[in-house]
């Protein structure tokens, strides 16, 4: 957790930590996924400093949405998901590639 987190983002991320644990991921898995879900849902009130397009934009909060947008999902990741991969790969051109042709860019 980010130092000066308030108590509610403390124990919202303990009780994450704990429920992943239980569920069988390890903790080093767990402390991820607890710390992910926390700093969202601060990107999304407005509590962090920066936060990330995803993070705002969502309609649904992390814990309502469960998973849906997990690029395990149906329709994999999310168009802006794949640019922001393809941001960090340099890839020419991603600013006018639509979702299809990020996925083709980026060898999905």
């Amino acid at each position: 957790m980010p130092a000066g987190s308030s108590p509610k983002r403390e124990r919202q991320y303990e009780h994450i930590k704990e429920s992943a644990e239980k569920r069988g991921a390890s903790t080093g898995r767990a402390k991820e996924m607890a710390s992910r879900t926390v700093n969202k849902e601060r990107a999304r009130s407005g509590e962090a400093k920066s936060a990330g397009k995803t993070s705002t934009q969502d309609k649904k909060s992390a814990s309502q949405r469960g998973g849906e947008r997990s690029r395990s999902g149906a329709q994999g990741p999310t168009k802006d998901q794949l640019y922001e991969e393809a941001k960090k790969r340099n890839i020419d051109g991603r600013s006018s590639m639509n979702k299809q042709q990020l996925r083709k860019a980026l060898g999905r």
